[in-house]
């Protein structure tokens, strides 16, 4: 069985949790609160920042030049969709590119993103792309699913038509191959070490959506009661 497929195994469960997920049954049927959709867009945005940095970092570390191609496309493709499709919501939002960078990640944003390129930084080039794919691939599953039963002039077709669409599926099939590839080649423990990471940053998927369904942010510790925390 291919590195892939096994993994895809491992996380089904947790796939059908995300699909099922309050905000991507709300998406689906357009009910999602503008507010709700607003505070995930600049988080998505902050993310996929960060997503494409740490594509960047593990091209550089590519052990051929098909590799380092595939994974510099990705890094300027991240960019690319964040540019277009983030700029039109955040537009539509009234959402200035002054609140934007001045508008922290939130906690799970930060942690995935810092987890994403931790992992480039510190990993092989293989644990790294295990631990890229589940933003491919999930985006994929949920885009497809929401696709298969969205409402009429949905106010978020264009979301649904990026991760629906065929462009988004080639990257997915692309980025699978190449997961698969480095796979083959990889030890035991490096083979081992691609799973666990595949595993968490579906997890963080999951807590992604989450946290922006709750528009979760950092707590203040002023407003806190901190004697219940001691």
């Amino acid at each position: 069985m291919s590195f892939t497929q096994t993994v895809f195994d491992q996380t089904a469960e947790l796939c059908a949790t995300i699909r099922a997920m309050p905000f991507n049954r709300d998406l689906a049927d357009g009910s999602l609160p503008r507010d709700v959709f607003r505070h995930y867009m600049i988080q998505d945005a902050h993310y996929l920042e960060g997503f494409a940095r740490a594509l960047a970092q593990t091209s550089a570390r590519a052990p051929d030049a098909d590799a380092v191609r595939q994974l510099a496309q990705s890094a300027a493709g991240a960019i690319a969709v964040e540019r277009q499709m983030h700029d039109h919501y955040l537009g539509l939002f009234g959402v200035s590119a002054a609140e934007f960078a001045t508008t922290p990640r939130t906690p799970v944003c930060d942690h995935y993103v810092s987890f994403l390129n931790a992992t480039a930084a510190t990993g092989s080039v293989a644990v790294a792309m295990a631990a890229l794919l589940p933003c491919y691939w999930v985006y994929r599953d949920v885009g497809r699913d929401i696709a298969g039963r969205v409402s009429a002039d949905n106010p978020y077709q264009a979301w649904i038509d990026t991760y629906a669409g065929e462009d988004f599926d080639t990257a997915v099939t692309t980025a699978c191959a190449l997961a698969d590839r480095l796979a083959a080649q990889a030890s035991p423990d490096e083979h081992a070490a691609m799973e666990r990471v595949y595993r968490r940053s579906t997890l963080l998927e999951w807590m992604f959506w989450d946290s922006a369904s709750r528009q979760a942010g950092w707590p203040d510790p002023v407003a806190t009661d901190v004697s219940r925390l001691t």
